[in-house]
């Protein structure tokens, strides 16, 4: 299994923090470690030998904390936990707490897997705290005390090269390394700290109605790939299709028309 490239050197002064939350398995809907969290996670343990920095925000009860302790079972030793009602909104409790104790270089997953999840929570953080900001990371190739050079996940499993200045925010993809498995005895050794902090309860969410979700339209398909060998097949992948025309001088009436064609065809427009 590939892993960071990246490595930390001695001289170099750079504090990681890794932002996590609860995740839930998408079959038997049973609480644990978010995915993307536990890749930025397993991102920051590869950098150096020291130890990065964990935060979570939420709540913390007796179906949370077991969740909690899978990223401790990666290794960690210590998990800050800025205690947050359901309510909350946990975006000025991290942005307080990171302002007050700062750190070089943040990672996060791209998006949480319960409650609103938005995927704007590193934007918003990124903009209290003026932070640069990159999504979608699939690799961290060199970090130094100023600079992090990392590899973007693109649509077609194409990748870009991105140098950032620090402090910065990584948004973590879902084609990053796989995040290593829970160590049970290091997950009960684990020790969660709770901090105080004064962030006010949002009442908005009071208001809100709550309905079944309708059926979504189809979506066009996209391709996501990890190895060098998917990457290079999605990337010279042709599209098919069968049936195709090209149009040319055609009126803008007549290409709407084309285009609603395609669009139903596939699934996208139900008639």
């Amino acid at each position: 299994m590939s892993r960071n490239l990246a490595r930390l050197h001695s001289s170099d002064e750079v504090s990681v923090t890794v932002l996590v939350s609860i995740g839930k398995h998408p079959v038997t809907g049973r609480l644990r470690r978010a995915d993307q969290d536990a890749r930025a996670l397993e991102m920051a343990l590869g950098l150096s030998d020291s130890e990065p920095r964990v935060i979570y925000a939420g709540p913390l009860n007796d179906s949370t904390e077991p969740a909690l302790r899978g990223y401790l079972g990666m290794g960690v030793s210590e998990l800050k936990v800025l205690r947050q009602s359901e309510q909350n909104d946990i975006v000025p409790a991290l942005s307080g707490f990171l302002d007050n104790s700062p750190s070089s270089l943040i990672l996060c997953g791209s998006r949480a897997e319960l409650g609103e999840s938005s995927g704007l929570v590193p934007y918003q953080l990124a903009d209290a705290l003026g932070y640069t900001l990159v999504s979608n990371v699939a690799v961290i190739e060199e970090v130094t005390a100023t600079l992090a050079v990392v590899l973007q996940a693109l649509p077609r499993g194409q990748r870009r090269r991105i140098e950032v200045v620090l402090p910065a925010i990584l948004a973590v993809d879902t084609a990053s390394p796989v995040a290593r498995q829970v160590a049970y005895a290091k997950a009960s050794r684990g020790f969660i700290n709770c901090v105080v902090t004064d962030a006010a309860e949002d009442d908005a969410t009071e208001q809100w109605h709550y309905q079944p979700a309708r059926k979504r339209p189809k979506r066009l398909k996209i391709i996501k790939a990890t190895s060098a060998r998917d990457r290079f097949k999605a990337a010279a992948a042709k599209a098919e299709g069968t049936g195709g025309q090209v149009l040319t001088s055609v009126s803008a009436e007549e290409g709407a028309v084309a285009i609603l064609k395609v669009l139903k065809e596939e699934g996208v427009l139900k008639t």
